[in-house]
């Protein structure tokens, strides 16, 4: 049986794909832009970019910033272990609100989350793993981004 996410999911043609990918290259396309790529007029591509937001497939529109040129130069995923299991599930939201700390997300194999962070400096990202450290019982395992060859 299919879920509901799963059913939406299959419910996008091949005219909302292309207004989405487009979307996701340059999130300042105009209407007029995407309707061009997507061969619709500007009144149907906005009608079907508000459903698209409507059903939360486009959950918003962001600058995407150049890490150096932003103040921002170390970049380090941070793999968690919980200490205590019984608090892991708490870990997600202890975390939410840490500047530094771009995403965090629930992984398989040796730990439990897996956080992505951009800080100004070593110093700070010593400082970051200080605070989550006081935050949630966790083992940490850093490992530093030397070179971003290609981000999607």
């Amino acid at each position: 049986m299919m879920t509901d996410h799963e059913s939406d999911a299959c419910a996008l043609d091949d005219k909302d794909r292309i207004i989405l990918e487009s979307l996701e290259h340059d999130g300042r396309m105009t209407l007029a832009q995407l309707a061009t790529a997507a061969s619709l007029s500007v009144s149907a591509t906005q009608s079907r970019v508000q459903k698209l937001e409507h059903k939360g497939v486009i959950t918003g529109y962001k600058a995407i910033l150049d890490p150096e040129k932003s103040g921002q130069p170390v970049s380090a995923y941070i793999s968690l272990t919980p200490l205590d299991y019984t608090e892991a599930s708490l870990i997600p939201d202890r975390l939410r609100d840490v500047d530094g700390i771009i995403s965090c997300d629930a992984v398989s194999g040796s730990s439990s989350y897996l956080l992505m962070v951009r800080v100004a400096s070593t110093h700070e990202l010593e400082t970051l793993l200080n605070t989550i450290h006081a935050a949630v019982p966790v083992s940490t395992d850093t490992t530093m981004v030397l070179r971003r060859y290609f981000a999607k």
